[in-house]
């Protein structure tokens, strides 16, 4: 084992229950371990690197993310927003999406995604969705640690018409998702020593019946791994659950004990209180009292003029709250600055959607989550799991507080090196073992081939220029 001493002008460690900003200290890493983090170190060392123009943070935990897909989205999903469905894309976007995205493009997508996570201090990612054994295997290569979830459900939303939400249901199809899901969490247990670990993810809400998430509950409750599920998303959604059920999703999912301190909802957005739902009741008290947390993923459903209603009612209620990407950019430093920002916004102050909620909601919350806590923190015994940030580039100097600039300023540029179990990840902005031209190359491929193939997964059969052409017209030069 090496031990490697640390010294840095600022480093964010962790004490008496929270983070606590360390001027000119130390922190010193043995194997995948932090042993020690104070103002000196007097023990035995192998290696000391004085870092004076650095500033040392716990790593990133994102706590949403679709690694197969999220670069496809890139210049399709912003700027329209069907009023039938309440603005949302997932209606007539993603099952067009996915008729041209192939295993070779899923793949694609997987390496892209890992580099650009990387690159914007994620060492931390839940990954739902296809291709899980494929996300697995690149995350051990890569050297990242992850959670990953194969997706299954009891049935699929469709439009046939442009007009309404209708859905086709094969309960079966989703136990059988459920069997294969539980198969790969197990595969997973000795995975890269534990820094890659399966959980379980069924779909969506609505697209899950009863019989299925109560499966699902028994099933984690087993493995003791969380449970990740999409609920109160859409204003569609939400309709359709008061339409069944005459409950909310969110009172509908407590109603069958799925609700729990072993439950992470995506985005939970929609609830009552909501001005886009007002319905009444209290969501925000079931969310808190039973310990679920929840995924803020807020660009998004910003870029589509949607936000929580707000981030820091969620906290202040007592909700766990947590933060993803979701999609592209799977930057968590934009989703750190979009969370704080839509919550000033709805909250219309500046002082409730702080710097610190939404950077305990990318560390401690979300490792609440997992029940662990050997992560997202510095302190002894947790793990090394680090980023190191340059003091005087562009979007960091000047420096009065670390973490307001990093929340409201950073860029992955002003991000040098990222470690993840004590080994290097990212080298001065460069991620170890990835090529990033080839990534691209390869993103620009799966997309071209997406484009191509909208129409097949239109139900108007419309090419993806008819639905949201792009930007400007085509030059048409007066000479031909």
């Amino acid at each position: 084992m090496t031990r490697t001493l640390f010294t840095a002008p600022y480093i964010v460690a962790y004490q008496d229950g929270g983070h606590r900003l360390l001027r000119d200290g130390c922190l010193v890493v043995e194997d995948d371990r932090v042993v020690h983090v104070g103002a000196t170190y007097d023990g035995p060392i192998d290696v000391q690197r004085h870092l004076p123009d650095r500033i040392i943070t716990p790593g990133f935990i994102n706590t949403h993310s679709h690694l197969h897909s999220s670069p496809i989205d890139k210049s399709v999903q912003e700027d329209h927003g069907p009023r039938q469905f309440w603005l949302t894309g997932l209606i007539e976007i993603l099952p067009a999406e996915d008729a041209g995205l192939t295993t070779a493009g899923m793949r694609s997508c997987v390496d892209y995604s890992l580099i650009e996570l990387a690159r914007s201090g994620t060492t931390t990612v839940m990954h739902l969705g296809d291709e899980a054994d494929y996300v697995a295997d690149e995350l051990d290569r890569v050297g990242l640690r992850g959670y990953v979830a194969p997706s299954y459900r009891s049935g699929r939303w469709f439009t046939p018409d442009g007009k309404r939400v209708d859905y086709e249901w094969d309960l079966a199809a989703g136990q059988r998702g459920l069997d294969r899901a539980v198969e790969f969490v197990r595969a997973q247990s000795s995975r890269a020593g534990g820094r890659v670990q399966g959980f379980l993810g069924p779909a969506q809400v609505d697209t899950c019946a009863a019989e299925l998430l109560r499966d699902t509950k028994q099933a984690a409750r087993e493995l003791g791994v969380p449970v990740s599920l999409h609920a109160a998303q859409g204003v569609w959604e939400f309709n359709e659950m008061t339409r069944r059920h005459g409950r909310t999703p969110i009172e509908w999912l407590a109603d069958i004990d799925f609700l729990g301190a072993d439950t992470l909802l995506g985005h939970a957005i929609f609830i009552t209180g909501n001005s886009w739902v007002n319905f009444a009741g209290d969501d925000l008290a079931l969310l808190a009292e039973s310990g679920t947390s929840v995924s803020y993923n807020a660009w998004c459903f910003a870029r589509r003029g949607i936000l929580m209603e707000s981030f820091p009612a969620y906290v202040e209620a007592g909700v766990n709250m947590c933060i993803g990407t979701d999609t592209a950019p799977q930057s968590m430093i934009e989703s750190l600055r979009w969370t704080a920002i839509s919550g000033k916004i709805t909250s219309r102050r500046a002082d409730t959607s702080t710097a610190k909620r939404v950077f305990d909601a990318a560390t401690v919350n979300a490792a609440r989550l997992f029940g662990r806590d050997d992560l997202g923190r510095i302190s002894s015994g947790a793990k090394a799991d680090l980023l190191f940030w340059r003091t005087d580039s562009f979007g960091m100097a000047p420096l009065r507080d670390p973490i307001r600039n990093i929340v409201y300023y950073a860029q992955p540029s002003d991000l040098a090196d990222v470690w993840v179990d004590g080994r290097p990840v990212v080298e001065d902005g460069a991620v170890l073992g990835t090529d990033l031209e080839e990534a691209a190359r390869g993103v620009q491929a799966a997309g071209e081939r997406v484009w191509a193939h909208w129409h097949e997964g239109d139900w108007a059969g419309r090419t993806l220029e008819e639905l949201a052409p792009t930007t400007f017209p085509e030059f048409v030069d007066p000479q031909r």
